[in-house]
């Protein structure tokens, strides 16, 4: 408890701060208060390696991340973003972490899974463990929802993702790296050499160690872009496992070269503040080299 109330008024007193360095007090709360919260930024990026089959070249994945529902961020933008996900007709959605806030606080848990079992994907939902998943004895209540909520929860695992034609991409899914107990190297045991794979992390941090393991490309999120940014400083907090790989596009080149994207989530938490940090949704094409 100790440690929650000192990180909430460094917080508070760094939102302060930051206030007061760019100069605009009461106009910069109401905007990181009740604007950017809400505002949502379309990420789009192609990734291509020549190891994606020519069958998926083009393959739509749709990422998001971080609701934190319960803190700030409710059902109904969640209805909202539901909507701008199916709205960009994704082959496969992803789910990174942090769905509710405080799982066994949380009241209208039974809302959810109508919500999103409207997510619609010909390839499937898959989602992986966050902190706040695992937090609050959230462990089941979150396993509990997703299930019904029609998503595959990848917990140090890995299943094929087949074409028609037989050609198949891999994704791999790995618990939490704060409360969980990751197991990369299980959840890859089974992937076929020279294979295409995904790794789905929470934590950005790992994907050091995703790259000496042969990841080809790792989605994460956690880290919300830092919630909140001052110009020419960057985030001004960054949690555990999510203090070097902060948001968007990294190339990481250790035995393997991964390339790894940080999602600044939809939500917030601790503070229902965001400033340069805009929620996001990420549009992801695959593309086959040489397509």
């Amino acid at each position: 408890m100790t440690n929650t109330v000192s990180r909430r008024s460094f917080l508070k007193k760094a939102m302060g701060t930051m206030l007061s360095m760019i100069g605009i007090g009461s106009g910069g709360y109401i905007y990181s208060r009740y604007i950017e919260p809400k505002r949502l930024e379309i990420k789009t990026l192609t990734v291509e390696n020549k190891k994606v089959p020519p069958s998926f070249d083009q393959f739509t994945i749709v990422q998001f991340s971080d609701t934190h529902l319960g803190f700030q961020y409710t059902l109904d933008q969640l209805e909202q973003h539901v909507q701008k996900i199916n709205s960009f007709n994704p082959d496969i959605i992803f789910f990174t972490g942090d769905l509710m806030d405080e799982p066994n606080q949380y009241p209208d848990i039974n809302k959810i899974p109508p919500i999103l079992n409207n997510l619609k994907a010909p390839y499937g939902k898959y989602a992986v463990y966050g902190n706040h998943d695992h937090g609050g004895y959230g462990t089941n209540i979150y396993s509990k929802t997703m299930k019904e909520s029609g998503f595959t929860v990848l917990r140090n695992q890995m299943t094929p993702i087949y074409h028609p034609d037989g050609s198949a991409i891999y994704l791999a899914g790995i618990d939490d790296a704060m409360l969980g107990k990751p197991n990369l190297t299980q959840a890859l045991r089974n992937i076929p050499k020279n294979s295409y794979n995904i790794l789905l992390s929470h934590a950005p941090d790992l994907a050091d160690i995703a790259s000496f393991e042969g990841v080809d490309f790792q989605l994460s999120g956690h880290s919300h872009g830092g919630q909140i940014q001052i110009p020419f400083y960057g985030a001004l907090i960054t949690p555990p496992y999510g203090k070097k790989y902060i948001e968007g596009e990294y190339f990481i080149k250790k035995n393997n070269p991964l390339v790894l994207y940080v999602n600044r989530g939809l939500g917030t938490t601790r503070l229902p503040f965001r400033f340069l940090a805009v929620p996001e949704i990420t549009v992801i094409k695959l593309k086959a080299i040489g397509k």
